[in-house]
């Protein structure tokens, strides 16, 4: 018992002060996750930008507004 104690402290004295165990640890639980969903969201990026991008085009009525000036809507002033 006094042996997997001893190992146990060790694994978390490497962990907590050395960068390099800490950087595989976290590879090996995390990094491959990480680069497999980094492909399968560039994969969905390249079939997005192959649809291609579609743009509205403006009216060309778009600057008259139905509002012309002198025309106001009247309101009460709540206190």
């Amino acid at each position: 018992m006094k042996i997997v104690f001893n190992i146990l402290i060790i694994f978390f004295l490497l962990i907590a002060f050395v960068p390099v165990f800490r950087r595989f640890m976290f590879h090996l639980l995390v990094g491959r996750q990480l680069v497999k969903e980094q492909k399968r969201q560039a994969k969905a990026y390249e079939q997005k930008t192959k649809e291609g991008i579609r743009v509205d085009t403006v009216p060309p009525d778009a600057n008259q507004s139905r509002f012309r000036g002198g025309e106001y809507v009247d309101y009460e002033e709540v206190k």
